[in-house]
């Protein structure tokens, strides 16, 4: 094997990691949130769909624990359908990105 060729292998290898690194950046950074329709309750999720964060207003004295366990559940439910989404965003872009190096 040529030095140029050993170059061209170590310069393929060398961007393949810094896509790895960018991609493993972006997941670790996924945050996402939503708010129940009502505006009662805001779940905070991570890249791995979990919970980080969870914000309920005043409002919330006057549901019943039953509604509220509903609200919250599914407020959260949405907010990792959307950290699932940028998931799969990152996941594309690397895939696509492989395919090019």
């Amino acid at each position: 094997m040529s030095e140029r060729e050993m170059d061209t292998i170590v310069g393929r290898a060398t961007e393949q990691v810094n896509l790895l690194e960018e991609a493993l950046d972006g997941l670790r950074s996924i945050k996402a949130r939503a708010s129940s329709e009502s505006d009662h309750v805001t779940a905070e999720v991570d890249g791995n769909g979990t919970l980080t964060g969870l914000w309920m207003n005043d409002s919330i004295a006057g549901l019943d624990s039953s509604a509220l366990a509903t609200l919250i559940t599914s407020t959260t439910q949405e907010a990792a359908r959307l950290a699932t989404e940028q998931r799969t965003q990152v996941m594309t872009a690397l895939h696509d990105a492989f395919g090019k190096v």
